[in-house]
């Protein structure tokens, strides 16, 4: 491959018709396809990443304070067991993004691998027209081969080819030219998709080695916890309490909060202004709104999921059933603001025990509750929009968590089918 001769001519490539049709179909297809299509992957894997890697900072933040400030071996062992979680899919985005680097490596090696035996090609054939040229440099040749015209048609012939000749010398070395210029940027986006590959490669190494030292530390819990069951029962059965306290009270406000507007409705036009001024009928309208937005609502706050809806086995103790989780738990910092997550009227504000200020918003005959506030922005009454503050998260024996849930009347949902993916 010639790189460094003086070229000042050029022609264009010899090259049959179908190998130039497909050059140029690969490449129009690699330009038009493979850049969007990496771009795209690229995004949406670095946007994941990102978020796991905020997941677990929180989680590790969680799980220093609690360590100082709880002795709750099985709430370390619920935020290990996310971090861990969060560690492994983190590991698998690492794995997708070097298969994806490694996928662009061979289609870019591929398209330099083709440009180099073109601007071979290309530099063939042109040292072809410079001997060619070069042999008959001298003039007289030129002006006997034109005065040889058997007649004036055929002269004219000759001096079009002369001219043609030089033409195409020029384009063949312009050509020449270009591709070298075109083979040396996709050589440097080469050696840019290599040297990004080994840098998530030495990421993922270090990924894996976090990995293995948080099992290891999740099995010491796991081992403290089959130490002392005794405690791990009384914190069970304190928990329970907690929880059966809080769904007690949550079913209280609502049945409450639907029979007024139910005799609200019914009594509309039997009662007298004073006696339903203070009451009003379900806004069925807001309802419909809030149901046709299930799976896109907005998060109340952006944080991993520590503990999911519905009833679970404990991790270690696997006959033991926990208690029914009406909701979702979210680990976050300190100091995070919890956001309505729809348009709505705040209901009602209560104190619960273990979970200190609680905020029930109503959507029609649809609620949303709030758990584990410090402080609360709102008043009962209040109109909220979707995205508005209503108070800010506490952290309770060294666990700064939301508890939200999400109910359909009297029904409570799983909250994660409602808000949108993460």
């Amino acid at each position: 491959m010639s790189s460094g001769m003086n070229i000042k001519w050029k022609i264009p490539a010899i090259l049959s018709v179908r190998n130039a049709a497909i050059i140029l179909a690969v490449i129009l297809l690699h330009i038009l396809y493979a850049p969007l299509s990496s771009a795209q992957n690229t995004k949406t894997q670095e946007s994941r990443k990102a978020r796991l890697e905020k997941e677990i900072e929180i989680l590790d933040r969680q799980i220093k304070e609690n360590s100082v400030k709880s002795s709750s071996a099985l709430s370390n062992l619920s935020l290990l067991g996310k971090k861990i979680s969060d560690r492994k899919e983190l590991i698998a985005e690492s794995d997708k993004q070097i298969a994806s680097y490694e996928s662009s490596i061979k289609v870019k090696q591929s398209q330099v691998n083709l440009l180099g035996r073109r601007l071979d090609t290309l530099s063939f054939y042109y040292s072809k027209l410079v001997r060619s040229a070069y042999k008959n440099r001298d003039a007289r040749v030129w002006y006997m081969y034109m005065l040889s015209s058997e007649n004036l048609g055929q002269a004219f012939r000759r001096i079009s080819y002369l001219r043609d000749f030089s033409k195409k010398m020029n384009e063949q070395a312009l050509k020449i030219k270009q591709t070298e210029s075109e083979l040396e940027k996709e050589t440097a986006k080469l050696e840019y998709l290599k040297k990004k590959s080994q840098e998530i490669r030495a990421v993922r190494v270090t990924e894996i080695n976090s990995l293995q030292k948080e099992q290891q530390e999740s099995q010491r819990t796991i081992n403290q916890l089959k130490r002392n069951r005794s405690k791990f029962q009384r914190d069970l059965t304190a928990k329970r309490r907690q929880v059966e306290a809080l769904n007690r009270e949550i079913e209280r406000i609502i049945k409450k909060a639907m029979e007024e507007k139910a005799a609200s409705s019914s009594s509309k036009s039997g009662t007298s202004k004073s006696s339903s001024k203070h009451k009003a009928t379900i806004d069925y309208k807001l309802a419909g709104e809030f149901a046709a937005n299930k799976g896109k609502l907005p998060w109340p706050a952006e944080g991993p999921v520590v503990d999911h809806f519905g009833q679970h086995y404990h991790q270690v103790f696997t006959r033991v059933l926990l208690p029914f989780n009406n909701g979702v738990t979210i680990a976050l910092d300190k100091g995070t603001e919890i956001k309505s997550v729809f348009n709505g009227v705040v209901s009602q504000i209560v104190v619960i025990p273990g979970y200190n200020k609680c905020v029930l918003v109503q959507h029609g005959n649809y609620f949303s509750f709030y758990c584990k506030l410090k402080s609360v922005s709102v008043k009962a009454g209040d109109s909220v929009r979707t995205g508005q503050s209503i108070g800010v998260v506490d952290t309770i024996n060294g666990e700064t968590q939301l508890h939200f849930q999400i109910w359909s009347g009297r029904s409570p949902q799983n909250p994660e089918l409602w808000l949108r993916p993460m």
